[in-house]
């Protein structure tokens, strides 16, 4: 996918400035060192030019969003009509083709020229009485912090765009009696285009026994290549791979980049899938343990905006009070991507599920700064809690513990930390990712009008709480 770039202004400088106008802009388009690219589409200048590429870039697939940048005074009425008709991602670039302004040269001729300061005030406003959700860039193009804040909302904007596109398979329904793992389906179709549908696990049993001796081969030596195990597991670990080819080969059929599935129903199935949701979640597929669609879908939607990160799907455990330490693991299903070293393929009870021992990978987490994500159905609108943690190294072995795991603190801090995640009703289920920012979150949220709640050094329980109200007001609860 790629970006378009439209600069403003008008005809009232002359052929001369408007043929400079085109050269800057292409030469800034050129300079952009970003993670997707960007094409120059044209200098706009009446209204019919603006409905018109506007009209053009909802129509193309390939469009992710619109850049929009007034190197001149652009008078902005002529922007209205199609700023109103724009369906995708807008970004307002607040930039200018020099950095300083040059002393002994600056005439009028300059200053016509180069007048972002002058032409994207009067942009901004026009965004700002259309109320149109955008996000504002402000600095000089050049700049690494600049070009650093472009790509988060590019990446805001491809996880848009791929979420308005997703589909989820369900095998069996959510983990019973589970309130956090429900939600309205079509409330969440029509906010983030996400649909949710279920296959019963007859269909994928039926894929499963379809699954050929070779292709399971072929997969053996690739999990041999990425993971180390022992020989005497390696029928136990076939069985996983017969699982991982049958679930790919009904995600690609029907189109979908996210699954879940649950212990409560496995009929037909030797082993509750680990290994082969962790390494479909290495390739990238979204997973939600017990049913968790939702969950599922938002770590689909991580990977799409990071390609190259460390997410995963994540869970909640346990505490460690005295170091101040959350417990984060599942039975089986975190994904390698945040696996600090070479992780291991082990074959163990599950003591849940009633099937027999599954294999899954072992391994301990990265460390460092990260964010835990849940998404949650407040009834009527969708909340996306982000809460920022610290990973560290386990504090001891756990050798009776044989599940890939991380550990981590909470933001502000252990305690208050807790209790705003309480607070905002946060899940138990998380999207573990050490990749998304501040401000790509914020994007993102924006772009598909959903509430935003963030949890930061900054936050106080009391200041949380008010917080949420006012968010029951914004959106009538």
């Amino acid at each position: 996918m790629k970006f378009w770039f439209i600069t403003g202004s008008q005809f009232l400088y002359g052929e001369d400035t408007l043929k400079q106008v085109e050269k800057n802009s292409k030469a800034i388009v050129k300079g952009l060192k970003l993670p997707f690219p960007v094409r120059y589409k044209l200098t706009a200048k009446t209204e019919a030019e603006i409905e018109k590429v506007m009209k053009e870039a909802n129509a193309d697939d390939d469009c992710a969003g619109v850049i929009t940048f007034c190197h001149t005074f652009s008078p902005s009425k002529m922007w209205i009509n199609g700023l109103a008709l724009l369906q995708k991602p807008w970004l307002h670039l607040h930039t200018q083709f020099n950095e300083t302004i040059p002393n002994e040269e600056i005439d009028m001729d300059y200053m016509n020229l180069h007048q972002s300061a002058h032409g994207d005030r009067e942009h901004g406003f026009i965004g700002a009485r259309l109320r149109a959700p955008r996000s504002v860039v402000a600095g000089y193009w050049k700049s690494p912090e600049v070009q650093e804040k472009i790509a988060q909302w590019q990446r805001a904007a491809i996880g848009a765009a791929f979420s308005r596109s997703l589909r989820i398979i369900r095998f069996g329904d959510n983990m019973r009696e589970v309130a956090v793992t429900e939600g309205d389906k079509v409330e969440v179709q029509l906010k983030l285009g996400w649909q949710v549908n279920t296959w019963g696990v007859g269909d994928l049993v039926r894929e499963m026994d379809a699954v050929t001796e070779t292709e399971i081969d072929e997969l053996m030596k690739e999990y041999a290549e990425l993971y180390t195990f022992k020989k005497k597991d390696t029928e136990v670990i076939r069985c996983q791979a017969r699982e991982e080819i049958a679930i790919e080969k009904m995600l690609l059929r029907e189109g979908a980049h996210a699954f879940t599935d649950t212990f409560q129903d496995l009929h037909g199935m030797k082993q509750l899938p680990g290994l082969a949701a962790q390494h479909l979640m290495a390739k990238g597929y979204g997973f939600g343990a017990e049913g968790d669609w939702k969950t599922a879908g938002l770590t689909a939607v991580v990977n799409a905006m990071y390609p190259d990160g460390a997410a995963s799907f994540m869970e909640d455990y346990t505490y460690d009070y005295k170091h101040e330490l959350i417990l984060g693991a599942h039975m089986l299903e975190v994904c390698p991507r945040i696996a600090a070293d070479k992780p291991r393929i082990e074959v163990h009870p599950l003591g849940i599920g009633d099937r027999e021992p599954p294999a899954r990978l072992v391994f301990e987490g990265i460390e460092g700064e990260a964010k835990a994500l849940s998404l949650v159905d407040m009834g009527g609108r969708l909340r996306l809690i982000a809460q920022d943690v610290t990973c560290h190294k386990p504090i001891s072995d756990m050798p009776n513990l044989p599940v890939a795991r991380a550990m981590w603190r909470p933001a502000p801090n252990f305690y208050d930390g807790l209790e705003c995640w309480i607070l905002a009703g946060g899940a138990h289920h998380t999207v573990l990712t050490h990749d998304m920012t501040d401000r790509a979150l914020r994007d993102f949220a924006r772009i598909m009008d959903i509430e935003l709640v963030t949890i930061n050094a900054d936050t106080t329980p009391k200041g949380l709480e008010r917080e949420l109200k006012i968010g029951d007001l914004i959106y009538k609860r």
